[in-house]
């Protein structure tokens, strides 16, 4: 590719990314349901034409979000994904880096709650919500070959599933944990758990199903 065409991807890939990040600090000032358009072309101070551009509404803006999000935890996970510990291990690690994902980004969070709340299969094609069931997959493929690496290691019974099957599994799991402890403080209180026990409970609890292959 010629220096002007790279330049030219870089210089747009780079508002992109600012328009994003401004769209990030308006939703984090105001509640994500008050986030408009009118609001994030002010903060990234372009013009509404020129944000249209890049997103065809506010749907596809959060989306973009959401995919940059799904684009971060896969990082986390990569970063756990090494030969030095079991599969088992990796799998209950990527599990955490999920706990620590929704405490340390709960913006983030929050859009991908609500993106997987909705039918993203029946999205238009080519938009970021195809963008974001791509970035998605590739988060599950990562745990999915965790998993398989355990049952090949003897830290998972082969028993307990397919990979594919567990990965989905694991991931509601976690997932509606984090919800429940982030939104019912008082249920928890009146039980005498805290959200960090009630965590640290679904960890175990789906460590030990593992390795029996219940």
């Amino acid at each position: 590719m010629d220096p002007i065409a790279t330049r030219r991807l870089e210089e747009k890939e780079r508002r992109r990314n600012d328009i994003l990040d401004a769209a990030e600090r308006v939703a984090s000032a105001t509640g994500l349901e008050s986030l408009t358009m009118d609001q994030v072309a002010r903060e990234a101070r372009l013009s509404r034409g020129l944000l249209y551009v890049y997103f065809q509404d506010r749907d596809d803006l959060v989306a973009g979000i959401c995919e940059r999000a799904l684009i971060g935890l896969h990082g986390r996970f990569a970063a756990l994904a090494d030969d030095t510990r079991t599969g088992l291990e990796r799998v209950v690690a990527m599990g955490r880096a999920y706990v620590d994902f929704a405490t340390e980004c709960p913006l983030q969070f929050e859009i991908l709650a609500r993106f997987e709340a909705t039918d993203a299969s029946a999205a238009v094609g080519g938009s970021n919500h195809g963008a974001c069931l791509a970035a998605g997959a590739r988060v599950h493929a990562l745990l999915t070959a965790a998993l398989d690496a355990g049952m090949r290691d003897g830290s998972v019974a082969p028993s307990a599933g397919s990979p594919g099957t567990i990965a989905l599994s694991l991931w509601a799991m976690t997932h509606g944990t984090i919800q429940v402890a982030s939104m019912k403080r008082a249920v928890l209180t009146q039980q005498g758990v805290t959200p960090g026990a009630l965590v640290e409970q679904t960890l175990r609890m789906a460590t030990m199903s593992l390795k029996r292959g219940e």
